[in-house]
């Protein structure tokens, strides 16, 4: 019987004005955007903790702590290809991502394809195997008001050895 594990993954940034936003490795804005040490490619982020959940590893704050210089400013691409070799190298490999994003602003669905195509790229998978989903929360909290971004994403991983 082969192991299969499952991983979810949360984040979530800050929003603020002048900002470049990135959604899987896509640049979607430069008009509002996340504060975050990295590049806050929320959407990444979330699937990288999803990823490493499945391994039972820890979480992307373990593995590329904010309180490390090297981390500034980083294509959270970068993240997402280191984490899938940790996750390799401890014997698993990526089977498919199905990802949630909740934002007011900007819509995501003219941006659908080219972030999903981006990631299975990055993550080495077939298309049909990345997928996305885009929600507002209706005006209601700070991701309503417009002030933040969350995503959440889950993982499936299979044992290779």
């Amino acid at each position: 019987m082969s192991d299969f594990r499952i991983g979810y993954g949360y984040d979530v940034h800050k929003l603020i004005e002048d900002k470049t936003l990135v959604l899987g490795g896509v640049k979607i804005s430069e008009e509002i955007g996340p504060v975050a040490h990295s590049d806050g490619d929320v959407l990444l982020h979330a699937i990288c903790d999803a990823i490493f959940g499945a391994a039972a590893m820890g979480d992307i704050g373990e593995h590329f702590p904010n309180t490390d210089d090297r981390y500034m400013d980083i294509s959270s691409i970068v993240l997402l290809q280191e984490t899938l070799r940790l996750v390799q190298a401890h014997g698993f490999s990526l089977v498919n991502i199905d990802a949630t994003i909740v934002l007011e602003r900007p819509k995501i669905l003219p941006h659908r394809d080219e972030i999903r195509e981006s990631i299975a790229k990055s993550a080495l998978l077939p298309l049909e195997h990345v997928s996305l989903k885009a929600t507002t929360s209706e005006g209601l909290g700070f991701v309503g008001e417009g002030r933040g971004i969350v995503a959440h994403a889950v993982a499936l991983l299979q044992r290779t050895t």
